[in-house]
């Protein structure tokens, strides 16, 4: 545990997703009720990923530490030659195409920007071992996202070095009995971020039980969850798991992020996000011990779980700006837009508590294919020393979001229809964006169609 006095060198980095060439709107995503609702519409790579990197940017004004990820290699050639088709590049994906038009969607799937999902992380002082823990989600849930496992293991490491500082676990085997879609369902709360923190994991359902309350899939299972915690090797007294409410799963939070944020010791929540949340909020003040929570609950008279998930209120960033003397929402405008949510927030910030702030940001491209501010990024606590013993060159500066918007402008379409991805010409513009990109970050060899 580091002294006091040296809190100040931990932060918490955010790590957004970069929108891919390939931006689509093919409506993949089961339980999803965004993605469903605008499938086939026509897509703006272009406004996509200026909108991430212009909602990047807005956090750097506010003094906070920000990274990228990279898009994955779609389509994902790989896994059509693992279903038997053969030839050149062009010709796989011409033969896909043609005897199944939507296997081709699943494998150009857009939904590699959400990398909320992309791994659990574990910081440093909540393990035994005194390392980061990383563990790649397998996605199992859908077949779309359950491609993307050994890619993001490949761009973690190259991130974050295996060694001294940091480890990494291979995703979970076991398919959707042990079902893991990362951080969107992982809390972790703490009075500063150096301390030892809580680690609160959200389940949908049992590997091995029907969850007959549910109309849409549970797609974090509690046996997933308690895996990734063994790997990780928190301590028991410090790590919870609490099932998500059958409710809203079915009302269209696909993941706790739709209906539950934190930072530190705040927690910003619906009633209706847990099956027991008064239950939920004494377990995690036990393990907090003398560091006093601020729970921060909507009660589904003022904010219907509709209004919720229809605007992303909780699918925001919850962040500790330095200036702010207190925390910040970062909110998709759509909160902005519906009324019963913009209420809330504006109870919530002249409720003289913890929240001070807010800002509304336009990510429109990402909300349309299902998925907010907070789907946009991977959250992970590092200290300065952590932080100069990365590898890669993913953390934001001024150089290198002006090299990353050149790169933008010169490669992304600023329109796609779903039908489009049978190209072959936007599939070889798309390697040689992803090709330059991994020069940019200094990656390495991260893609398949690289090795």
């Amino acid at each position: 545990m580091l002294a006091t006095n040296q809190q100040d060198d931990w932060q918490e980095v955010n790590f957004d997703g970069l929108v891919g060439p390939v931006h689509n709107y093919a409506g993949l995503s089961y339980g999803n009720i965004a993605s469903a609702n605008n499938s086939g519409r026509v897509a703006n790579p272009l406004e996509g990923v200026l909108q991430g990197l212009e909602k990047a940017q807005h956090l750097r004004s506010l003094g906070m530490i920000q990274g990228v990820l990279p898009p994955h290699d779609r389509p994902h050639l790989a896994t059509l030659r693992g279903h038997g088709f053969s030839g050149s590049d062009a010709e796989i994906l011409a033969t896909a195409w043609k005897e199944n038009p939507s296997l081709v969607l699943n494998v150009t799937s857009a939904a590699t920007m959400w990398t909320a999902n992309a791994a659990t992380v574990s910081p440093s002082p909540d393990t035994a071992d005194g390392r980061t823990h990383f563990t790649p989600a397998n996605l199992a849930a859908m077949y779309h996202r359950s491609i993307e496992a050994p890619t993001t293991g490949r761009v973690l490491k190259a991130m974050f070095p295996e060694g001294e500082r940091f480890a990494h676990h291979g995703h979970l085997e076991g398919g959707v009995h042990l079902g893991d879609e990362g951080a969107a369902n992982h809390n972790r709360f703490c009075a500063s971020y150096g301390d030892r923190g809580v680690a609160l994991y959200v389940y949908g359902r049992g590997a091995f039980e029907s969850a007959a309350d549910l109309k849409f899939p549970g797609r974090q299972t509690r046996e997933a969850s308690q895996a990734i915690a063994r790997q990780h090797a928190t301590p028991a007294e410090k790590t919870l798991f609490v099932r998500q409410n059958p409710a809203a799963i079915n009302a269209g939070a696909f993941h706790n992020d739709v209906v539950a944020v934190s930072n530190k010791n705040v927690f910003f929540y619906h009633e209706m996000a847990f099956e027991d949340p008064a239950r939920v909020c004494a377990d995690i003040q036990a393990a907090m011990g003398n560091v006093e929570m601020r729970f921060i609950e909507v009660a589904e008279a003022d904010v219907p779980l509709s209004d919720a998930v229809g605007s992303y209120l909780f699918n925001s960033q919850l962040i500790g700006a330095p200036q702010d003397g207190g925390m910040r929402l970062v909110l998709p405008v759509e909160v902005e837009e519906t009324p019963t949510a913009k209420a809330c927030v504006d109870r919530v910030i002249g409720s003289g508590g913890p929240i001070v702030a807010a800002d509304y940001l336009d990510v429109r491209q990402s909300m349309r294919n299902g998925g907010g501010p907070a789907c946009l990024r991977l959250r992970v606590v590092l200290s300065a020393q952590e932080r100069a013993a990365m590898g890669a060159n993913s953390v934001l500066d001024d150089a290198l979001m002006t090299k990353l918007q050149a790169w933008v402008k010169k490669h992304y379409r600023d329109r796609l229809m779903p039908e489009d991805l049978a190209d072959p010409a936007l599939m070889t513009e798309s390697f040689a964006a992803l090709d330059e990109l991994t020069q940019i970050l200094a990656l390495g060899s991260i893609y398949d169609f690289q090795r």
